[in-house]
């Protein structure tokens, strides 16, 4: 048999996989490597069903820009605009024009003029209320990838610090013994980082697109508020 062959045989052998390295760990860091998966597969299920939703967004705002510009009407504009229900825009046009009906509907009947402050009001609350709606999940991905990496840090320390009690009662102090406890603690902040980075990265890019999606809520709201006031005169 080659020489070669029968010293890289033992090797393999003795080589562990990383599902062995997690399964062989002690409790604690076992406790600390399921808790990381947890949170990283929560993260990747918010950030999948963030992408969906702020894609059916910028579809349905870039419809209800086109059918806002074209018609300036805000009768047919509320009937064309139910179908674009995941636009932020929508929802703060409809909480305008809501304002608007009522008010009209209370002119009418104390013959009094249209207070288009109160207007102004509901779409500022209704923009807060898209921006939290928009946010929702968002701040989790901010929490883990600030706390994965401090996480799994805290299961390597844990697994050497095993490693090195059970190299103290050990009657042959030498590298083999040592390196596969330690080996199996630093799976820990591998895992963390895994958790982590993904997190920072998809809450960046969120961030940035909620930041454009208020920017145009306001730009809106302004624009509502002048054909309000050329349609509704006080």
């Amino acid at each position: 048999m080659d020489p070669i062959a029968a010293a890289a045989t033992p090797a393999v052998v003795e080589h562990a996989s990383l599902f062995e390295m997690v399964t062989s760990s002690g409790l604690v860091v076992q406790l600390v490597l399921y808790s990381l998966i947890l949170l990283s597969i929560a993260c990747w299920s918010i950030t999948i069903q963030k992408i969906l939703q702020f894609r059916k967004a910028n579809q349905d705002t870039n419809s209800f820009t086109q059918l806002f510009w074209e018609t300036r009407n805000f009768a047919r504009i509320d009937d064309g605009s139910r179908r674009l229900a995941a636009s932020p825009l929508t929802k703060v046009f409809a909480s305008g024009y809501r304002e608007i009906m009522a008010m009209i509907q209370d002119s009418a009947q104390k013959k009094a003029e249209l207070d288009l402050e109160m207007v102004e009001r509901a779409l500022r609350r209704a923009e807060v209320d898209e921006s939290a709606r928009l946010e929702r999940g968002v701040t989790f991905l901010a929490t883990t990838a600030s706390a994965a990496p401090f996480i799994g840090l805290f299961g390597t320390v844990w697994g050497i610090m095993n490693a090195f009690h059970g190299l103290g009662n050990a009657k042959s102090s030498t590298l083999q013994a040592v390196a596969p406890g330690i080996s199996e603690a630093l799976v820990a902040t591998a895992v963390g980082l895994a958790a982590a980075i993904p997190a920072a990265i998809a809450y960046n890019f969120f961030t940035v697109t909620i930041k454009r999606f208020r920017q145009s809520m306001s730009s809106f709201s302004s624009e509502f508020m002048n054909v309000a006031k050329k349609s509704f005169p006080r």
